[in-house]
């Protein structure tokens, strides 16, 4: 497995737009996380950025979670990118 960093933007006032589909994410991300798929992920302070760290077979796998998460699909994330990661320390 490997490290992933996805940086992503968030939609225009998301603390509004995001409430219908907030549990379905959390939910989702928790199950990620007991799978030891995701390490962290949130918000940037300004709330206009998230970000998160994964450990996934490669790039695809991350790119599906992402995408399946209920924040993009319904446009709550409105971008994202994906890089792997090298962890130094």
């Amino acid at each position: 497995m490997s490290k992933y960093v996805m940086w992503g933007t968030y939609c225009e006032d998301v603390l509004e737009k995001r409430k219908p589909y907030r549990q379905a994410h959390l939910d989702g991300i928790a199950a990620q996380k007991e799978a030891g798929l995701v390490i962290t992920l949130g918000p940037t302070k300004d709330g206009t950025m998230v970000f998160g760290i994964y450990d996934a077979e490669d790039e695809a796998a991350v790119r599906k979670l992402v995408e399946s998460d209920p924040y993009w699909e319904n446009g709550i994330w409105t971008e994202y990118d994906v890089k792997e990661w090298i962890q130094a320390f």
